[in-house]
């Protein structure tokens, strides 16, 4: 669709870039911290006993970012974990532009309220680089995925990466971006 920008895109370059570049005092609109990539990735240790686990991961994945994810092999073989080269091991997808702006806000708007005794995600879970690392422990609390269509509940870890090295900022950037923190 041309001409369509996320609301959440709209949102950032209109409200968001004025009030963290005065907030931090940046003198260059390009100093202001932005989300370069998010990457989901699934981890699937059942797939050695049961291969249709991998089919149906790759396509609860692809439901929930509307992108169509990599299969993750195994690059050597561990035999005290029973693994054998190029076994799958894992789906991962890493989201860009328009698509990470849309997932980011089903995440932050749908997604992450319908968590059972939510009280916020937690606020130091950034790695020293400005990146934040979420872990999700069922792929439920999307509404695109239906409970009796999914065999089984399945984690996902969630990295958003952004453009900025200092936590401060990318912490201030993902909460304008409406990130629901725990309050301290």
């Amino acid at each position: 669709m041309k001409g369509y920008i996320p609301r959440l895109k709209e949102k950032y370059q209109q409200a968001i870039v004025p009030e963290l570049k005065d907030k931090f005092s940046l003198k260059n609109i390009h100093e202001v911290p932005k989300l370069d990539k998010i990457v989901v990735n699934v981890g699937l240790k059942e797939a050695k006993e049961n291969i249709k686990v991998v089919d149906m991961a790759l396509s609860e994945i692809a439901a929930i970012t509307g992108q169509k994810p990599k299969l993750c092999r195994a690059k050597k073989s561990i035999s005290n974990f029973k693994l054998r080269q190029g076994m799958p091991i894992g789906v991962m997808v890493t989201l860009r532009g328009d698509r990470m702006y849309e997932f980011y806000d089903r995440l932050v708007n749908v997604a992450i309220p319908r968590i059972r005794d939510f009280r916020g995600v937690e606020p130091n879970s950034f790695d020293g680089q400005g990146n934040y690392n979420l872990g999700l422990n069922e792929q439920y609390i999307f509404p695109e995925i239906s409970v009796e269509k999914s065999d089984k509940p399945r984690g996902m870890n969630i990295t958003i990466v952004t453009s900025t090295i200092e936590d401060t900022k990318a912490r201030e950037l993902l909460r304008l971006l409406g990130m629901p923190f725990k309050k301290r």
